[in-house]
């Protein structure tokens, strides 16, 4: 393992916002200081290009977990992105058109040396819900279409089915429906803009309610023990903490090791180093690669540092 002092830039939303017991981007930054490496933070209008270099406006950042006062802030300096080790992206959704510029600059970085985590272009090209597409064998029937009709057919083969737009995150905009339902021309409607917009259709599997949606955490292609199941409130579909599900962490089962045995060394090869597996009844639901989160609460229930695997990891891709 490396002794050198990495330099670590992290491209993270508005710092003073985040909610520090439960944000996996601090406990990555605490888990870099403890290392000594040299942190600086960005967010995404701090970025450019001149002349194909990418530069960031950076702040020197200190961090401590402390849920009153976890960082301080030093004068912003221009730097050269490729003059960091690495440079973490961990921008949360909307994955919009601002979202894939950065990556362009981002990706001007990596090409000029500085490892960036997780890699822009598989940013751009794995969209967290389409991209289950690619391991059909790992999840249960899915449509992704704009067309209403093929919805609606889908729904009455199903019997049941979550429908939810392809941009979203942390449990927006998710409707459950059952063939019959009348609200679904309207939700199907809304979710197309009258067919005008790509959404997605999955089969219901009744296990979220039990066993919650659970998350499987990947560093460098490899799953933490443990996962963290999300199981929904009595009064919501919905297995997402920030939709006010329960998170109650347990160890992976055979199904998990199978399903990230499948995905993991893919995710790896294509330099995606910290994902999260969205994963309902032993299917995958979502592949979250933007800003996957779990590792705090996973920390604290099994004491792990999903973090500091994910900084041995980026020790190894420098020294390599």
């Amino acid at each position: 393992m490396t002794a050198k002092r990495l330099h670590v830039a992290v491209v993270m939303d508005p710092i003073e916002d985040i909610k520090p017991a439960k944000d996996t981007t601090l406990a990555m930054m605490l888990a870099a200081q403890r290392r000594g490496w040299h942190l600086s933070y960005l967010e995404l209008r701090h970025l450019w290009l001149r002349d194909g270099v990418a530069y960031g406006r950076a702040h020197p950042v200190e961090v401590r977990d402390d849920g009153a006062d976890w960082y301080t802030r030093g004068e912003p300096e221009t730097l050269r992105l490729a003059d960091c080790d690495a440079v973490l992206m961990r921008k949360d959704p909307p994955f919009d058109t601002e979202y894939i510029y950065a990556t362009y600059i981002l990706e001007r970085a990596e090409a000029a040396g500085a490892l960036v985590v997780n890699r822009p272009q598989g940013l751009r090209d794995m969209n967290e819900k389409v991209y289950t597409a690619w391991f059909p064998e790992c999840c249960a029937p899915t449509l992704i279409t704009r067309d209403m009709g093929d919805m609606h057919a889908f729904l009455r083969e199903q019997g049941r089915a979550v429908c939810k737009p392809l941009h979203g995150m942390g449990g927006r905009s998710i409707f459950v429906l059952d063939a019959g339902d009348k609200n679904a021309s309207v939700v199907f409607e809304t979710l197309t803009e009258y067919g005008t917009r790509y959404a997605i259709v999955q089969r219901y599997i009744p296990d979220i309610v039990t066993t919650g949606d659970a998350r499987v955490i990947l560093v460098d292609g490899e799953p933490v023990p443990y996962a963290l199941a999300r199981i929904p409130s009595s009064a919501d579909n919905r297995g997402n903490l920030a939709a006010g599900a329960k998170g109650v962490g347990r160890p992976l089962d055979d199904r998990d090791r199978w399903l990230a045995g499948r995905i993991g060394p893919v995710l790896r090869e294509r330099g995606m180093l910290f994902v999260g597996l969205d994963v309902i009844g032993g299917f995958v639901t979502e592949i979250n690669v933007t800003s996957p989160t779990g590792a705090r609460e996973l920390d604290r229930q099994f004491g792990l540092d999903v973090a500091g695997a994910l900084m041995d990891a980026i020790a190894r891709r420098v020294d390599g």
